[in-house]
């Protein structure tokens, strides 16, 4: 632990187990409402097969990405616990509206609510690593902590099946009511790790000097920017999995187990690179991690043009897992990296992670999202194009410093 932590002593387990909780929130508030997606076609009279109802998915981005810039200067003026547990609070609401909502439209206005109340956690657990760790000590911890997480995508759509048995769909959205009771009480518990000495005012010239040292950063704003575009390549798996089961390859009640073994996968590999990052380094990891990912792309873009955009749903398959497997390692690897050199406004810096990464990767995603029909192609060719754009932003990052900078200091 290093001089910059809070007086409290805490175990690496209990900070991992934590933010690995809090994390899963943002997961859960996703993937249990997946399996659930035929029902709210059904529900609100869309289309069958529609990508309308992507939209849900999209809505709760777009919100986390709204509520992450205005939390991380917030947290680094009065904390990291009480603006967890306002966003718990918004959270709560979101999903209590999403579950009564009486029309689409009314659905992806409480999911939107829902997605910023997400975003605190979103924000803050990054910035609670970087108050509490810094460098590879910091990756493994982020490493770790995404290990827990996927425990969350990895039973949530089992989950939303199960609770679909029920006969009452909207009870996927209720699970994360609950939840986020279970994420507050245990906020209370787990204390504040901003010491007084490192809040900063939250007025507009620090606050704009905040970004603009985060934005002008080589380092920082490169791996950020990166970031995006494989978040936005990771985006169109998650919110079009369900459909390309189901109505590509006709495989209707797979979605869940298929989603399921791959976050699995997902979440062995990233344990695996936690315990490897001080043997191999973060920026190391974060490369190989990014160049598998736009390489298993490539592979799905040929398999895609070579079988009349359907390939084997067995081969699909695999190249999902290494993709979505591979850009859960650049996020764990390249989050520490660009955080690393904002020690004094870590808060801030996170935030602008979350805004870019979320908005505009949900965005990007929403741009292929719509063009998948009956074939995967659009799939492999906008994965293809953004993971190749994100890695060359990656090896511009490569060639910045990583050296604290204060925001404050000419």
């Amino acid at each position: 632990m290093t001089a910059t932590a809070s007086t409290r002593v805490r175990s690496e387990a209990g900070v991992v187990a934590y933010l690995g909780f809090t994390s899963a929130l943002l997961a859960l508030g996703i993937d249990t409402a997946l399996p659930a997606f035929d029902e709210i076609r059904e529900e609100f009279s869309l289309a069958d097969g529609s990508g309308e109802v992507s939209l849900v998915v999209t809505a709760y981005f777009l919100g986390m990405a709204a509520g992450q810039l205005p939390m991380g200067p917030v947290s680094d003026r009065f904390g990291r616990r009480p603006v967890l547990l306002a966003s718990f609070a918004l959270y709560l609401i979101g999903a209590l509206g999403a579950t009564l909502a009486p029309s689409f439209g009314v659905l992806l206005g409480a999911r939107f609510l829902w997605g910023l109340g997400a975003a605190g956690p979103a924000v803050i657990g990054h910035a609670i690593a970087r108050d509490l760790y810094s460098g590879d000590q910091m990756a493994r911890v982020l490493s770790l902590t995404m290990a827990v997480f996927l425990i969350g995508p990895t039973i949530a759509p089992l989950l939303g099946e199960m609770l679909l048995l029920t006969g009452v769909w909207q009870a996927v959205f209720l699970v994360g009511f609950a939840l986020a009771l279970v994420g507050a009480a245990w906020t209370f518990r787990f204390g504040e790790t901003l010491p007084d000495d490192r809040r900063r005012p939250i007025n507009p010239p620090a606050v704009g000097r905040a970004i603009r040292t985060t934005m002008t950063n080589r380092a920082s704003a490169g791996y950020i920017l990166a970031m995006v575009f494989s978040h936005g390549a990771f985006f169109v798996f998650l919110g079009s999995s369900q459909p390309i089961v189901d109505e590509v390859y006709g495989r209707p009640g797979w979605f869940a187990a298929t989603f399921a073994c791959t976050s699995a996968v997902n979440g062995f590999c990233v344990w695996q690179a936690s315990r490897h990052v001080h043997r191999i380094g973060a920026a190391r990891l974060a490369l190989l991690a990014y160049g598998t990912n736009a390489g298993g792309f490539a592979v799905m873009l040929v398999a895609a043009l070579t079988s009349d955009g359907v390939p084997p749903f067995v081969v699909w398959v695999v190249l999902v897992t290494v993709t979505s497997t591979s850009s859960t390692l650049v996020s764990t690897t390249a989050i520490s990296l660009a955080l690393q050199p904002m020690e004094h406004i870590a808060g801030t810096a996170a935030a602008l992670r979350g805004t870019f990464t979320l908005g505009c990767g949900s965005l990007l995603a929403s741009m292929v999202d719509r063009q998948i029909v009956d074939t995967i192609t659009p799939m492999a060719v906008g994965g293809t194009i953004y993971c190749g754009v994100g890695l060359m932003l990656l090896l511009w990052a490569r060639g910045g410093s990583l050296e604290v900078v204060d925001p404050d200091v000419a």
